[in-house]
């Protein structure tokens, strides 16, 4: 029995950032009583290989449900293959003023303009050693909001070396729209001197630590085909081994004179989802399988993920759906996919 229509109402009841610590405690009630193990655990899947890593499955969670890993045990339960927390930023944090989150329910969206709100990677570093999860773990990093943009490589450079060890890959965020100049990160010198920088450390990291911690770059929907292409000329390049596609839209076209269209921030749920699969596939043309692909936006029901899969990824995440569909949507996915999964070309 899934529990979560009958929580839904009382949780969308509340403020939508007030539900989201709710849903955090409950979450965590459920994984001391065992009760999300009994309800949620996935079907037996195949695992699925990327970027050298074996995942349990091929749906993951995506960043900014768990920015300070407070509930790594409990989303664990809910039989995701992988979880990504954060975005984390090398010193704590408090965000954009409130409210800066809202529910779109006619949309099944939400719009945050949270600001890359954490406790900062010490604490996240903390919460990780108390977990007792040994699946794969993304650990997202961003740059500090007063940091500026010349100088984000050192932001990024200060997250990589602290979470190397405790990371399965490391997700560099430069697209999200709520933190001021961010997204020039994704274009031209700018891009090019972070991969080269990050890349580098990594090298030298994978030499201190002994393990190779693969590098994965976050990107946007609102990209034009003509400013994806140099994006993944870089990706091949630096030997990025990862992309996930996408992070939030500040387009509003698909929202019909909704009155919370006019609300800054970064739109997510099923309106991104065509966004996002386009980036997806044309990701899957310009880097001809030489560099995976992690799909997010706008997956809220098995069929989208498959259509993820069909435009060229290896791995979906999920957000939104969750919110809306509630943790049943993990095993409703996997469950459609009937037979072997596909094999991974990036072992």
């Amino acid at each position: 029995m899934d529990i979560y229509p009958l929580l839904r109402p009382l949780l969308f009841a509340l403020d939508p950032e007030t539900a989201h610590t709710v849903t955090l405690k409950l979450l965590q009630l459920g994984h001391f009583t065992r009760l999300s193990q009994r309800l949620y655990a996935a079907p037996a899947t195949q695992p699925v290989n990327v970027m050298g890593l074996t995942f349990k499955n091929s749906v993951g969670l995506a960043a900014g449900l768990d920015k300070n890993g407070d509930c790594i045990d409990a989303l664990a339960d809910l039989g995701f293959g992988f979880l990504e927390l954060g975005t984390v930023t090398p010193r704590p944090q408090p965000g954009n003023p409130k409210p800066r989150l809202f529910r779109l329910p006619e949309h099944h969206a939400l719009i945050n303009r949270m600001g890359f709100n954490n406790l900062g990677v010490a604490h996240l570093l903390k919460q990780i050693r108390h977990s007792r999860y040994q699946g794969i773990l993304g650990i997202n990093i961003g740059k500090n909001f007063d940091t500026p943009p010349e100088q984000a490589l050192d932001d990024y450079l200060c997250c990589l070396r602290q979470v190397y060890a405790a990371a399965s890959y490391v997700t560099v965020n430069v697209s999200s729209p709520n933190t001021q100049n961010l997204r020039q990160l994704q274009h031209g010198d700018a891009l090019k001197k972070l991969l080269e920088g990050l890349k580098k450390a990594q090298g030298t990291l994978q030499q201190e630590h002994g393990r190779y911690v693969p590098l994965v770059l976050k990107i946007a929907p609102d990209l034009s085909a003509e400013e994806i292409s140099p994006i993944a000329r870089l990706l091949l390049e630096f030997a990025i081994d990862g992309v996930i596609a996408t992070n939030t839209t500040v387009q509003r076209h698909m929202l019909a004179n909704h009155p919370l269209a006019s609300e800054t921030g970064g739109l997510s749920g099923a309106p991104v989802k065509d966004l996002a699969t386009a980036v997806v596939k044309q990701l899957a043309l310009e880097l001809n399988g030489n560099c995976p692909i992690i799909a997010a936006g706008g997956i809220m029901c098995a069929a989208h993920a498959e259509e993820k899969f069909k435009a060229g990824a290896s791995l979906v995440q999920i957000y939104s759906g969750l919110i809306y569909q509630g943790p049943g949507l993990v095993r409703q996915i996997l469950s459609s996919q009937t037979g072997p999964q596909r094999p991974s070309r990036f072992l």
